[in-house]
């Protein structure tokens, strides 16, 4: 298996990840490893109660995506590990090689066909 083209792959996802989170999120000062949603700036003196809806719906939208794109991007970081120290493309529930054909569709697959949940 030629784990270098995965690992560009996977560089290259994390790279896509960080830029997408950065532009809704901010890493957390206590914990760098993970991130929080940026405040919703506006430039209201006095937001009337729509507005203020607005900004909420939009806060908790962007705190979803925050959270889904900062799962991937530990999938992506935990399959780079793997491929750092040799464990890459193995199924990690029954031990078995990883399809290619799988790691293709998502580079950071943790099990096998026969174990994908």
């Amino acid at each position: 298996m030629d784990t270098k083209h995965f690992k560009e792959t996977l560089e290259k996802e994390a790279k896509v990840l960080e830029s997408e989170l950065a532009t809704i999120g901010k890493r957390s000062p206590n914990n760098p490893e993970n991130w929080e949603v940026k405040a919703v700036k506006s430039d209201r003196d006095r937001a009337d109660e729509t507005e203020v809806a607005d900004d909420l719906e939009t806060l908790d939208s962007n705190n979803a995506v925050v959270n889904q794109l900062e799962i991937r991007l530990k999938e992506v970081n935990e399959a780079l590990e793997k491929i750092e120290n040799g464990k890459y493309g193995v199924c990690e529930t029954g031990g078995e090689m990883i399809e290619e054909d799988r790691l293709e569709a998502n580079p950071a697959a943790r099990t096998c066909k026969a174990h994908m949940g």
